[in-house]
């Protein structure tokens, strides 16, 4: 986690802040007003500016839920955790060692979609039904379920070092019994 913001830890496992998210969290707030100005003229500059920073935070706190479930599951394995770290291109969970086994590897490797999915599905379901309270809210969660959506497709994409590049690798130990083949 060097040349990093300590935020917290969860479970023992620190999370940290790599200078280049500021990058990431800019340009995704930015494109978001952008698009609010667009598609929404009738909103307020302020309005435009608090649903695109909280819109921004709200998606770099799913991904921490998608680091989080990786690094769970790999606790759960008794391997250890080092560090879970946001940064330009997302986030990164520093597991300490490789899996034992091809099932430890697939579980921990299939749970940080499975999370992004899950993320997804509770804000698509939440944004019709704040709708009446708040449309702003309402745009914030369609645009967080899809992208949390979008980010376990991406995800499960099967090439290193992605989620899918780990749960093909599990899926070839568990057929040819060894993890270097």
């Amino acid at each position: 986690m060097e040349q990093s913001i300590r935020l917290g830890r969860f479970k023992g496992i620190p999370i940290g802040l790599h200078y280049t998210w500021l990058i990431a969290f800019g340009l995704i707030t930015v494109s978001l007003i952008s698009s609010y100005s667009q598609r929404y003229p009738d909103w307020s500059s302020e309005t435009k500016l608090v649903i695109g920073l909280v819109t921004s935070l709200l998606f770099f706190l799913s991904v921490i839920g998608h680091e989080l479930a990786h690094s769970l599951v790999a606790l759960a394995k008794g391997i250890p955790v080092k560090s879970i770290t946001l940064f330009v291109f997302g986030g990164v969970s520093q597991i300490a060692r490789e899996a034992a086994t091809a099932a430890a590897e697939f579980q921990i490797a299939i749970v940080g979609p499975v999370s992004s999915f899950l993320i997804g599905g509770v804000f698509t379901l939440l944004a019709p039904l704040t709708e009446a309270m708040s449309w702003p809210l309402a745009e914030s969660f369609r645009w967080l379920g899809t992208i949390n959506f979008m980010l376990a497709i991406f995800n499960l994409i099967p090439g290193f070092p992605l989620d899918g590049g780990r749960v093909l690798r599990s899926l070839i130990w568990w057929v040819k019994g060894d993890f270097e083949a």
